[in-house]
């Protein structure tokens, strides 16, 4: 990776602001990849603070790690003897910080840009794609740190292993979550790239889906000459991805490069073996449920392979794997009651979520609370969402959460309740969720079903209701 002189001068701070080492301010600073970047500036000596609209549980870490964070929108508490501030696309232009350091000739730049500056140096092992990209970043970097093969982490979401989402080695090789919104991807330049898929999203940025394609197309051209573009087989438009060398991957179709194949469960954990052409790596198992996160470590498993990494390193790192925060994450698990949380957000990731769930658990009745992300989002792909939720026994949906977006007339989660055939389904403000199922005391598993599945999904704040329904469900009547 570059040095901090080098981060710098490729940002073009002038010389003199560098030498006042004053630190680096970020505007989103809990944001899962902005926090990435905070956590690796505090790693090598540089001073940072920042500002987001609300404490969380991540927030409170960088504050316990010694970062100055507040949660007010306001000039009188920032730093103003910073030589750098970093902001997230999520911050809105009318934001009075913001507005301050532009209008005060401050050097002001995207995470994105950031991201390029560090990374411009090193071997780098890029993961894109609209859905998988966080667990399969995750999974290749677990496996390049546990095999001691050793490499910097910036990704987008906490590692159970490490409990957090960055880390940083001696060794220059960098694993990056390649993040397609705002195109922030392109400016990245892949050793090794991974697309894991390529379906509708972020169509306000976009405007349309082959827009969207086209710059994974885009992402693909820039691998670095003679490195290694790993896809999904089957990807649509793939016959125009870039790249001198390309393996495709694929669960279990024998047509992909590399596959899984002898897949067994076994008490919740996956048994299998990896077909990377003419080679197998026998006896992997996944301490991890979702058939599509078999998947995921299929594509890191042909990583690590590309890397000359032993195949035995790369079996006892799969089976020490203990997955990423809020990916398929158990929150309860027993008999009777099972309740699962996930970021999934999209319609194909909710699919692989309840689909994933029902394998393991189908003996279980499964409620879904789902938390929809973006007005666009949620106006683009109702009729996906309406049909994916369908698969669900009972559906709750939250409001809409905005994240950046300001309402969009006649879009709000009813829009999604209108078009699913259920009857099984309301919507619900967080409050009267929990008193919904606070209040719940008929025998909750009907006839027909062995306990309760409860899976609660969304990429907002839905996460903050995961302790107080976790005290819920686990009380009569949800534990049977």
């Amino acid at each position: 990776m570059n040095n901090y002189k080098n981060i710098l001068s490729s940002l073009k701070v002038s010389p003199v602001e560098a030498e006042a080492s004053a630190g680096i301010y970020f505007l989103g600073i809990g944001g899962i990849g902005m926090s990435a970047l905070a956590r690796y500036f505090k790693s090598i000596g540089v001073k940072v603070s920042g500002y987001d609209k609300t404490p969380t549980p991540l927030t409170q870490q960088l504050m316990a790690e010694g970062i100055n964070i507040h949660f007010e929108d306001s000039t009188e508490l920032i730093d103003k003897s910073v030589q750098l501030v970093v902001y997230t696309p999520a911050i809105p232009k009318n934001h009075k910080e913001l507005n301050f350091y532009q209008q005060n000739n401050y050097k002001v730049v995207k995470r994105s840009d950031v991201l390029q500056a560090i990374t411009d140096g090193s071997f780098n092992i890029c993961v894109a794609g609209t859905h998988g990209k966080t667990t399969t970043s995750t999974m290749v970097a677990h496996i390049l740190t546990n095999s001691e093969y050793g490499c910097n982490a910036f990704l987008g979401g906490i590692a159970v292993n490490y409990d957090t989402n960055f880390w940083n080695s001696d060794k220059n090789v960098c694993v990056v979550e390649a993040d397609e919104y705002d195109r922030s991807f392109l400016k990245l330049s892949p050793d090794v790239a991974i697309i894991s898929s390529m379906d509708p999203d972020h169509l306000d940025i976009y405007g349309t889906a082959e827009n969207m394609e086209q710059a994974f197309i885009d992402f693909s051209a820039r691998i670095k000459p003679g490195g290694l573009l790993l896809s999904k087989f089957g990807l649509k438009r793939e016959e125009e991805l870039k790249g001198d060398h390309q393996l495709t991957y694929h669960l279990q179709n024998e047509m992909a490069d590399v596959h899984a194949v002898n897949i067994k469960m076994n008490n919740g954990s996956y048994h299998f073996d990896v077909m990377i052409k003419e080679v197998i790596i026998k006896d992997v198992v996944l301490n991890m449920g979702g058939l599509h996160n078999i998947e995921n470590v299929v594509a890191a498993i042909a990583v690590a392979h590309h890397l000359q990494i032993a195949g035995n390193k790369i079996v006892n790192a799969v089976a020490a794997f203990r997955g990423v925060k809020r990916r398929f994450e158990y929150i309860v698990k027993t008999d009777k009651l099972v309740y699962i949380d996930d970021y999934a957000h999209h319609p194909e990731e909710l699919r692989a979520l309840i689909t994933g769930a029902k394998k393991l658990f189908g003996n279980k009745k499964c409620i879904l609370i789902f938390q929809p992300h973006l007005f666009s989002r949620t106006k683009s792909l109702a009729d996906g969402f309406a049909e994916v939720l369908d698969l669900a026994d009972e559906i709750i949906l939250l409001p809409i959460y905005p994240a950046r977006e300001l309402p969009i007339e006649g879009v709000s989660s009813e829009m999604i309740i209108e078009r699913m055939h259920s009857e099984n389904k309301m919507v619900l403000s967080k409050n009267n969720l929990l008193k919904h199922l606070a209040q719940e005391n008929e025998a909750h598993v009907e006839e027909g079903f062995e306990g309760t599945l409860i899976i609660t999904a969304g990429a907002g704040d839905i996460d903050t209701l995961i302790e107080p329904i976790k005290k819920i469900v686990q009380m009569s009547p949800f534990k049977g």
